[in-house]
C-alpha cells in the first residue's frame, strides 16, 4: 500500500494544532495527523498528515495559507516491511550492565548481562536512541555507587525499558507512566515479555497525575526521558514528589538545551551530579537537596 505524507511548519502551537484539526476534514480523508514541536527554540511546529490516497494538493495549499503556515511538501513513501527493516538496522545495544536486543538477536546476549528484550515492532525506546542509552548508563552508575532506591517511577515511559532496567537492579516494584494509551499497552507487553509482571506497574497518566503515583510519593528515583519543555514544566512537581536526597535522571534534551533544564531544576531545589553529552543529546543526573 502506497502512503503519502504532507508536511509543513507553522509558527506557534495554536495555529499548528488548528491547521492539523482542519486537515482531518480533507477528502480524501487522512489516515493520521500529528503536531510536533521543533526543539530548536524557534517556536516552529511541524504538522504531518498521512494518506493512503493521493492528497488534494490545492486543498492543502489553501489550508496552509489560511493558517499562515509554509506550503505543504508532499511525498510518496515506498512500500516497506518496517519490522524487517528495523530488525536489520537495530543491532543490540550495550549500556553498562544492560544489553537491549530484539528477539531475533537472542543468541547474542552475553553471559551475566541484564538483558532487556524489546521487539522491533516496538522500536521507540529500545535503547538505540542516544537518550535511552544515556539513561541506562546513568542507572548503571547509580547502582555501581551503591545507591538504594525503594520508590521508583519512570515518567513518560514509552516502552518501559528504563523502568524494567531499574527493576532488574533494585528488588522493588517500579511504577511507569505515560500519557499515551498505546505506549502504556506496549509497556505492559514488554514487561510480560521480560518476566517482570508484578515488578513494573504501568499506568496512563500525564506526569505524576495518578492516584497510584500519589500514594507512592515521595520517590527515591525518578526517570524522565521526554523533551525539554515537558521536563521544565515538571520541575515543580519533581520538587514535591522526590524525597530529600532522591535522584532524578533526565533526558530527551538536545545538548544546547541542557543549561536551561539544569537551571529550572536548580531553581526547584536540585543539584547537578553529572551531565553526559552524547552527540546531540544530553543526559542529566541530579539530586534533591534538603
Amino acid at each position: 500500500m502506497t502512503t503519502y505524507t504532507a508536511l509543513t511548519h507553522a509558527a506557534g502551537r495554536a495555529p499548528a494544532e488548528a491547521l492539523c484539526e482542519a486537515c482531518e476534514e480533507l477528502i480524501p480523508e487522512p489516515v493520521g495527523t500529528g503536531v510536533f514541536e521543533i526543539e530548536d527554540g524557534s517556536n516552529r511546529w511541524e504538522v504531518g498528515v498521512y494518506f493512503t490516497e493521493k492528497p488534494d494538493e490545492v486543498a492543502l495549499a489553501l489550508l496552509a495559507a489560511a493558517w499562515g503556515a509554509e506550503p505543504f511538501v508532499i511525498s510518496e513513501l515506498p512500500e516497506v516491511d518496517w519490522v524487517a527493516h528495523v530488525r536489520r538496522e537495530l543491532t543490540p545495544v550495550e549500556a553498562g550492565r544492560f544489553f537491549v536486543y530484539g528477539s531475533h538477536d537472542a543468541d547474542k546476549v552475553p553471559e551475566g548481562a541484564e538483558a532487556l528484550c524489546i521487539e522491533a515492532a516496538m522500536a521507540f525506546g529500545t535503547g538505540h536512541h542516544g537518550t535511552t542509552k544515556g539513561c541506562l548508563e546513568a542507572l548503571d552508575r547509580l547502582a555501581n555507587a551503591g545507591y538504594e532506591a525503594r520508590r521508583i517511577v519512570d515518567i513518560g515511559c514509552g516502552t518501559a525499558v528504563l523502568a524494567m532496567g531499574a527493576a532488574r537492579i533494585w528488588p522493588v516494584t517500579v511504577l511507569a507512566s505515560d500519557i499515551d494509551r498505546t505506549a502504556v499497552d506496549t509497556a505492559e507487553a514488554n514487561v510480560l515479555a521480560n518476566g517482570l509482571a508484578g515488578r513494573v506497574e504501568c499506568v496512563e497518566a500525564a506526569g505524576f497525575d495518578h492516584p497510584m503515583l500519589d500514594r507512592a510519593a515521595p520517590f527515591d528515583l525518578v526517570l524522565a526521558n521526554i523533551l525539554k519543555q515537558p521536563l521544565i514544566d515538571l520541575s515543580g512537581d519533581m520538587a514535591t514528589r522526590v524525597a530529600t536526597g532522591g535522584k532524578i535522571i533526565l533526558s530527551g534534551i538536545l545538548t544546547h538545551q541542557g543549561d536551561e533544564v539544569v537551571a529550572a531544576y536548580q531553581a526547584a531545589g536540585f543539584a547537578l551530579d553529572q551531565r553526559d553529552d552524547l552527540g546531540e543529546w544530553v543526559t542529566l543526573a541530579m539530586t534533591r537537596q534538603g
